[in-house]
């Protein structure tokens, strides 16, 4: 049997089942080295002074982890720069906060080779590689280059944008070419795998064989909807923890007999914090009678501090939940709970079972796994409901959630509003298909799927790369 090689910005080593901070895209990965022995590579998170491309080896629970360091100036412009001021805003809608930097994207394309450069040696004829996400986007086409001929699959994890936001990057054929290098592209939604086809076709000329095939050149490439799911059956145990019992315990006390609405999202724009606030803020101030019976707990933990346009939105949404506080608390009442720390899962179960309202409204969001896991620890006696973005990958799976428009602050009022006076036997009815979903395409799911379509049969279909051996 072929080793599987993954490849990512970042390797989740195991941490023990029972700590509550394994999520389930790690969980999902590390079953499948388990299963064929194979390496998880990708960067430490540490710096040095001077790339030398030594790897530091680990084995834990069965899985073997490599990872290499990187210079500052690495750092700075392939992960600082490009993936995050240049391809997250670009991908998710924000072209106004794109950066476009020439030093970023060539310190993108000069870490992207060190990458392969390092884990060339790493890699044998019969392995399987899987490369994650946007930080990688160049890295099959590096390994091709440098003569490896396995079958090579990518996923990504953000949107694909449409085609005219894209044709704003600089580089973007650059980019696109370079992806025929892999066998099979996953996407969370049909929606994306199309905006990929609109571009290859229109820009590069590439041509639509039928059954998800696409064609450039003497290159063909398998496109893949595959949404990913979280470890339902692990979540659902960890529920019913003590930590998550004792969590749910101290939020019902400290509720006071009042709804719950809980948000948890990392400090990022394009989860739709802000537009979050105006919506709540726009409710309190359409129901009075309301206000009194709920408020909103928002754990958001600062991410990428380094970039400015992160710190813009911490700054502004400290100001925007002291302003909502300051016009409508009372004595004995505040309406927003904002907490600027992350949680393990196992406290954040408990969280979600106490909550009436999930409110999950980003602008844009590649799946979403909080819906997924708020639906996953719900009492199925006394559900609380899911309110959803429209434009999360999550909300094509989840149907029956009430789904909004996060930028209309009007529909998030309304739909907070309906949620907290909808009747027990509606709350079961809109909970129960989405628990369905939840429980049976699983992380466990998605990964025998990618893996299914890159691996048939367990067969090695390999194409032929001409050329670019370099040796």
């Amino acid at each position: 049997m072929s080793r599987l090689i993954i490849i990512s910005n970042r390797v989740s080593a195991p941490k023990g089942s029972m700590s509550g901070a394994q999520g389930g895209l790690a969980v999902a990965l590390q079953a499948a080295l388990r299963e064929s022995g194979g390496i998880w590579f990708g960067w430490s998170g540490e710096y040095t002074d001077q790339f030398t491309g030594q790897i530091n080896f680990q084995r834990n629970e069965g899985v073997t982890t490599a990872t290499v360091d990187l210079e500052e100036q690495d750092i700075e412009e392939y992960y600082n720069g490009y993936a995050n001021r240049t391809l997250w805003p670009l991908f998710h809608y924000r072209i106004d906060l794109a950066e476009y930097e020439r030093d970023f994207a060539g310190g993108y394309q000069r870490t992207n080779e060190r990458f392969a450069d390092t884990v060339r040696p790493l890699i044998e004829e019969e392995d399987v590689i899987w490369i994650q996400d946007y930080h990688m986007f160049p890295l099959g086409a590096e390994l091709r280059k440098r003569g490896f001929n396995n079958r090579m699959g990518f996923f990504l994890h953000i949107p694909w944008p449409p085609r005219r936001l894209l044709t704003t990057l600089p580089e973007a054929h650059e980019l696109v070419a370079s992806m025929f290098a892999y066998d099979v592209i996953g996407f969370h939604t049909q929606e994306w795998l199309e905006s990929f086809c609109d571009f290859a076709r229109i820009e590069l000329g590439a041509t639509l064989e039928g059954d998800g095939v696409v064609r450039l050149g003497d290159r063909t490439v398998q496109l893949l909807n595959c949404p990913i799911g979280i470890d339902s059956q692990d979540f659902t145990k960890m529920t019913n923890s003590d930590v998550a019992a004792a969590t749910f315990d101290q939020m019902r006390k400290s509720a006071v007999d009042r709804a719950m609405i809980v948000g948890v999202d990392r400090l990022d724009y394009s989860k739709g914090l802000e537009e979050r606030f105006n919506g709540y803020e726009r409710f309190l101030e359409e129901n009075p009678e309301q206000r009194k019976e709920q408020f909103l707990l928002q754990i958001a933990p600062p991410s990428r501090a380094a970039v400015d346009s992160y710190q813009r939105i911490r700054a502004r949404l400290e100001a925007m939940s002291g302003h909502i506080n300051g016009a409508y608390a009372d004595l004995d009442w505040v309406p927003i709970r904002y907490v600027n720390q992350g949680y393990p899962r196992d406290v954040l179960a408990g969280v979600y079972r106490a909550a009436r309202i999930g409110l999950v409204t980003p602008l844009r969001d590649g799946m979403n796994l909080v819906a997924k896991e708020f639906v996953a620890a719900q009492d199925p006696e006394d559900p609380g409901v899911l309110i959803l973005s429209r434009f999360a990958g999550a909300a094509a799976q989840m149907p029956t959630a009430l789904l909004v428009n996060p930028l209309s602050a009007e529909e998030i009022a309304d739909a907070i509003s309906q949620a907290l006076v909808m009747p027990l036997k509606e709350r079961i009815e809109r909970w129960k298909p989405l628990y369905d979903n939840v429980m049976e395409e699983d992380v466990s799911w998605w990964r025998e799927r990618f893996t299914a379509a890159l691996m048939p049969e367990g067969q090695l279909q390999r194409q032929e790369h001409p050329a670019e051996a370099e040796d």
